[in-house]
């Protein structure tokens, strides 16, 4: 059984050794009652006994035994017990009481005693046996006296001590119950007044919390708190800049198709309308292309938090698919596409659309900034722990100091004239995270153009759950 609430889980942490002591000490109290009644009842037999035995005399060469009521006074009580007792000489000869009363099992030596128990007359007895010497006997020898009684005095005295004590440690577990439960309301008290200082907060405030107020043990859930609060709040602002930015995307080629209907339909040439259907046409196949690239890196954002199925994939495979998909591009712009591998199939642990994706935009980067004439070269090498893919191109390259922002969303360099839409590296780089590989970019030795180089962990990595 589970218990969502902290409260009961620290009450039933604190009250189960508690609950199991008490019933440990009521166990040990039991038994010590036990110990105690039978301790009263020996001595009481035992003081019955010697009374007996002192007035044990020998008188005219007969012994005498008077048995006198304080023997048996002693043993009055509200439980009705019976007490027997018998006196016998060493001959085994019976002096007083009953014969038939059980003997002891040995026989005691002068002035020592033995407690047994012991079934008499169908009840249940404790026993005590007294050797009792008497001086003037001829043959000095012990008496022996035995006194018994019925057990429900007994009983009832360890059954009222034992009581005693159990409502003496109940109303103890009560009373600790009742403190626990003050003392948790009293300790959760910061964590309930936490609850409603986040309660209160407007909607959208992102404000981090007062650590002042705080006890020391809910400080770190307090600083992991207001860790999460910050990133949420970096989340939602690049979240509404990516909205912004999206929104300035599609509208200027939208505003831009609108014209050129607009154009097309007020032409009656037939060569302007051709000319505003091919323009029409360009604008959507950019519309279409950054539709789809914004639902790539909404896909690959998605797989750094929750990765996607990932497999063992081919990348020499991938990368050729790619290059035939692109080959057109290439051979528009006059552009020489190459590809160096050693001819071995290289495995890499990724999803294969996402990796797809990366290469596919990494190659059309490559072709959409290199000039005509130009060269672009995919590459797949295997270091000692590492699968390495890169792509290099001898265009404009990317100058040092804009390489870290060129994998922001919608980044364009000043100088570029591209009709890109700033998104190709940021999905390559999300892309790259989700399949645990780093991203480098770099200048080739020849010392124009750019190198990128994409880090994969070795073959039969798995990402860390």
């Amino acid at each position: 059984m589970k218990f969502s609430s902290l409260r009961a889980q620290l009450l039933l942490w604190l009250l189960v050794p508690l609950v199991l002591f008490v019933g440990f000490n009521i166990w040990v109290t039991y038994h010590n009652a036990i110990k105690m009644a039978t301790v009263v009842h020996d001595r009481m037999l035992l003081g019955s006994a010697r009374i007996i035995g002192e007035q044990i005399h020998y008188e005219d060469d007969v012994l005498q035994v008077p048995i006198p009521p304080a023997a048996l006074e002693l043993f009055q009580s509200d439980s009705h017990d019976r007490v027997y007792y018998r006196v016998v000489a060493a001959n085994g000869k019976l002096l007083a009481g009953q014969l038939d009363l059980p003997a002891p099992p040995h026989i005691p030596r002068n002035e020592e005693s033995v407690y047994f128990n012991a079934s008499f007359r169908d009840d249940p007895v404790r026993i005590v046996a007294f050797s009792q010497p008497v001086f003037g006997v001829p043959a000095q020898e012990p008496v022996l006296i035995e006194v018994a009684q019925t057990q429900h005095s007994y009983n009832a005295l360890s059954d009222r001590m034992w009581e005693h004590t159990v409502q003496q440690q109940l109303a103890i577990l009560v009373l600790m119950v009742l403190l626990l439960l003050l003392g948790l309301r009293h300790g959760l008290a910061p964590m309930m007044r936490l609850r409603d200082r986040v309660q209160r907060r407007k909607p959208g405030a992102l404000e981090a919390l007062d650590t002042a107020p705080v006890p020391t043990e809910l400080a770190p859930l307090v600083h992991a708190i207001n860790d999460y609060v910050q990133r949420l709040d970096d989340h939602m602002s690049a979240h509404g800049r990516f909205i912004a930015n999206a929104s300035h995307q599609l509208r200027t080629p939208l505003t831009v198709l609108n014209t050129q209907v607009n154009y097309g339909l007020r032409s009656n040439d037939a060569d302007a309308k051709d000319a505003a259907l091919r323009a029409i046409n360009k604008g959507v196949q950019h519309g279409i292309r950054l539709v789809n690239q914004l639902l790539t890196l909404s896909n690959a954002e998605t797989g750094v938090g929750h990765p996607l199925r990932q497999t063992d994939v081919d990348l020499v495979e991938v990368v050729r698919r790619v290059l035939e998909e692109l080959a057109t591009l290439a051979q528009t712009k006059n552009i020489d596409l190459g590809f160096e591998f050693a001819g071995t199939p290289v495995t890499v642990h990724a999803t294969p659309s996402m990796l797809e994706e990366l290469v596919a935009n990494l190659v059309d980067n490559a072709l959409r900034y290199t000039p005509a004439g130009g060269k672009v070269t995919v590459a797949i090498a295997m270091a000692e722990h590492a699968v390495l893919l890169r792509v290099i191109d001898n265009g404009p390259g990317i100058p040092e100091a804009e390489r870290e922002h060129v994998f922001e969303r919608f980044y364009r360099l000043r100088e570029e004239h591209s009709d890109g839409s700033g998104l190709g590296l940021a999905i390559v780089r999300e892309i790259a995270l989700a399949s645990r590989a780093e991203i480098v970019l770099s200048t080739p030795a020849a010392g124009n153009g750019l190198v990128v180089t994409v880090t994969f962990p070795p073959p039969g990595t798995r990402q860390a759950a």
